[in-house]
């Protein structure tokens, strides 16, 4: 089948002279009146490898340049294949821009329905900035402020000191309920402790998927499954801290009930999050209501102030 359409250039021993045709239906061409001497010539079409010709035109004669081939050009097409920890990694960027009125930082919840999983390091790296952020050390100084006007945890006495006994008592509730329940535990289980925004359906289904999240979460592998990570890590986070409150207040079977109204806590902030944070935070990324979502648990600084404010539920105070 001949290539109609190609572009021919005709060049002997002066360029200056040079020729050009295009090949009709047939993929034929002519040149009427080329220069005696050595002749040179290049063929090109779009979608097809250039092809030429040389050769020697003598004085009057009729030169046939033998069927030339055109063959399809050859594309070069660069793949990029990024690894998911650097896609995840870029996801956690835009995620530590989100602050609720502009300062409270909202680390753990994901507006992106469809995020890649994290990595265990990318785990702990959540959980250190979180702990680390001036907004916990803050609301932690106001957790220990109505403790201390509330006389909880007697034992720790009033004063200077007292207020430093239960500051470092809730800091460390914190820190080691999100280490455990963020970090840890979602390593060894495989499971992502974020908490990813519905935004979509009515307020009832919505209500029931924030709801559900505090006891359901997306694994890694992106399948829903019972959140071992936020339900173990209140209950190990209870016990420890029995090793640090005052002894009366020691009481190893309200591990269990800490734990529940830590579930309850996590369902509120849950639903917090998904009705009223998002209006307050600005510069959000775009949610593809399309894609839909998957939870995990609520571990927000906001979510946190109800974690700390109801964490140690204690007899004898």
């Amino acid at each position: 089948m001949g290539v109609a359409g190609a572009a021919i250039k005709l060049t002997g021993s002066d360029p200056a002279t040079s020729q050009q045709a295009v090949s009709d239906n047939d993929g034929r061409f002519a040149f009427a009146h080329a220069r005696t001497g050595p002749i040179h010539v290049a063929i090109t079409a779009d979608g097809f490898a250039a092809q030429q010709f040389d050769g020697y035109f003598e004085p009057a004669q009729t030169l046939e340049i033998p069927q030339i081939t055109l063959t399809l050009a050859t594309v070069n097409t660069e793949v990029r294949v990024v690894p998911p920890q650097v896609i995840a990694e870029a996801q956690i960027k835009e995620q530590e821009k989100q602050k609720a009125l502009g300062f409270i930082p909202n680390f753990y919840v994901s507006y992106v329905p469809n995020a890649v999983a994290l990595a265990p390091k990318q785990k702990f790296e959540l959980a250190w900035k979180t702990m680390l952020d001036p907004v916990t050390f803050g609301i932690t100084g106001a957790v220990a402020g109505i403790q201390q006007a509330q006389n909880d945890f007697s034992g720790y006495g009033q004063g200077a000191d007292g207020y430093a006994k239960r500051y470092g008592a809730a800091y460390a509730d914190a820190a080691i309920g999100t280490m455990i329940g963020g970090a840890i535990l979602p390593s060894l289980f495989k499971q992502d402790p974020r908490y990813f925004y519905k935004g979509t359906g009515s307020k009832k289904s919505r209500l029931m998927y924030a709801l559900a999240n505090s006891v359901i979460c997306k694994g890694d592998n992106g399948r829903w499954q019972a959140n071992y990570s936020g339900i173990l890590g209140g209950m190990a986070a209870g016990a420890i801290s029995n090793l640090y409150y005052p002894e009366k207040d020691r009481d190893t079977g309200l591990i269990l009930q800490n734990a529940l109204i830590g579930i309850g806590a996590t369902a509120a902030a849950n639903v917090f999050q998904e009705f009223v944070v998002r209006k307050l935070t600005p510069n959000l990324p775009p949610h593809d209501p399309g894609s839909g979502g998957a939870g995990g648990k609520a571990h927000t600084l906001v979510g946190k102030a109800f974690g700390l404010l109801g964490s140690h539920v204690r007899d004898g105070d």
